[in-house]
């Protein structure tokens, strides 16, 4: 099977017409009257030539024409450029994908334990998802905690997703200062920076916010640098309702909805043709503890009205979907990933991340969750693709031959044609009678991903980085990875 992406959601709605002018409003208003504290003094005077300024308490407001600008100037036409033919990701109208994502410290073994996560296991989660259909995109999802300092760390993590797969890539970058040797790192893959601008294959992911209405410094710092070094940029707020957000749903979707507009102003002054990408991605916690729960259905709802904010400004737009609070992949897991991530996905969002491999609150990463979530995406984008009314489709003729003739479908043309032009078939999901399941070895789907996690693992790195580019980064960086672990041989 190849990639299957691109089908337009949109078609649910969780906001009436009249909420979604008042969320936007509302964001408006809270963007000229209270506005951020914490701006750049670049972006003081990028915001103040466009009419803005500083409040009596320090607080950076913005005006709403600027904004209303900044929504109207956005590029629609952004594409999340791959290096392999054909799964370029194109975010414009209400077209969904899927992708990993997370950061999470943890990762759950063999043993059904959790451990500390390394640059090798973000390598091989890379590896996997780049073997599964359904996942369209990588977003570093394993901190790895054996890399000594920052900048290793920023330099590790981009060498182990971009040796890991071809598909685009999306991480974060902890300093301003660390930009440049990632930009070089990916000029270099590229051939030169030229290649690079045309076809970025990296986006840089920025929490350009520390909710509530406060400018992160160094990540506003890291955010110029990406702009200014060609990378698309997806910008951000993730506050936590009750916590860093209010604890209403509404109050914490138009508290997000404003932050992330006022990252969407700042990169638009940097550079009008910035490929930038809303990402307004407000968490919840369980108020009864406080702590960050994403399986509920406060956190599905939250993220379809965030992805329905993104249809109504026409802006490609990413939201946050599949933070199961389940430890291992469970009945919990199935359900609390397959309801967000339906949701977001109905609701348009154009890239949906945390979408697999999440586990436990975005604390851990499950390699043996990618296999399985691969099925539930296929799942969910088969329903977005819809049911699709034609004429043709409709069958009148293949109905009648078949009430006239053999009295079912099973032989017929059509039904041969449309097994793969309609359907698409789980890769480990069970469908077999229970007597062949128990004589196949009565094995549940946890255990069937272990099995497929061990055999992709297990074949030999795909070439992903030419083995002379690869020695030349060796040389300029100092990657962790050993040789026989990366793209070289």
């Amino acid at each position: 099977m190849g990639p299957v992406f691109g089908f337009s959601g949109g078609q649910f709605r969780p906001l009436s017409e009249s909420e979604v002018q008042l969320v936007h409003s509302t964001a408006i208003e809270l963007l000229e009257t209270l506005g951020l504290s914490q701006p750049l003094a670049s972006m003081i005077d990028l915001v103040c030539m466009e009419g803005g300024e500083i409040s009596a308490e320090g607080r950076l407001l913005f005006p709403k024409a600027l904004i209303e600008d900044s929504i109207s100037n956005a590029r629609r036409d952004v594409v999340l450029y791959s290096r392999r033919p054909g799964w370029d990701l194109d975010l414009s109208g209400s077209r969904v994908h899927f992708s990993t994502g997370g950061a999470a410290p943890s990762i759950l073994g063999n043993d059904g334990t959790y451990r500390d996560s390394t640059v090798q296991d973000l390598q091989d989660a890379a590896r996997v998802t780049d073997n599964l259909d359904h996942i369209h995109h990588f977003s570093r999802s394993l901190v790895a905690r054996d890399v000594p300092d920052q900048r290793g760390l920023d330099v590790n993590t981009a060498y182990a997703c971009l040796s890991g797969t071809d598909k685009h890539v999306s991480m974060s970058i902890s300093d301003a200062s660390h930009v440049p040797e990632i930009a070089q790192m990916c000029y270099a893959i590229a051939g030169d920076e030229a290649a690079f601008r045309a076809r970025p294959f990296m986006t840089i992911m920025v929490c350009h916010v520390v909710p509530p209405m406060r400018f992160a410094t160094e990540a506003c710092e890291t955010l110029e640098a990406a702009v200014r070094a060609g990378f698309p940029v997806q910008l951000i707020s993730a506050g936590q309702a009750g916590a860093t957000s209010p604890a209403s749903i509404a109050g914490s979707l138009v508290q997000a909805v404003a932050e992330t507009l006022a990252g969407l102003a700042f990169v638009q002054l940097i550079d009008p043709n910035v490929q930038a990408v809303f990402a307004p991605k407000p968490l919840v916690a369980d108020l009864r503890t406080g702590a960050m729960c994403g399986g509920g259905g406060e956190q599905a709802i939250l993220m379809a009205g965030a992805a329905q904010m993104g249809r109504f400004y026409d802006l490609p737009t990413s939201s946050i979907a599949g933070i199961t609070d389940a430890k291992l992949p469970d009945a919990q897991h199935g359900y609390e990933k397959s309801l967000a991530v339906a949701l977001a996905a109905q609701a348009g969002a154009n890239l949906v991340t945390q979408a697999c491999g999440m586990q436990a609150s975005l604390l851990g990463v499950s390699l043996e969750s990618y296999v399985i979530d691969n099925d539930m995406l296929g799942a969910i984008m088969r329903t977005i693709r819809g049911v699709e009314v034609t004429e043709e489709n409709l069958s009148a003729e293949v109905i009648a031959n078949a009430s006239l003739g053999d009295g079912h479908y099973l032989g017929h043309a059509d039904t041969l044609n449309r097994m793969k032009a309609d359907y698409i078939y789980p890769d480990i999901a069970d469908r077999q009678s229970p007597a062949d399941w128990q004589d196949s070895g009565g094995l549940d789907i946890y255990s069937r991903a272990r099995a497929r996690v061990r055999d992709l693992l297990a074949k030999d790195a795909r070439e992903i980085i030419p083995q002379q580019i690869d020695r030349s980064l060796r040389e300029r960086f100092d990657i962790l990875l050993p040789v026989a672990n990366s793209s070289s041989p």
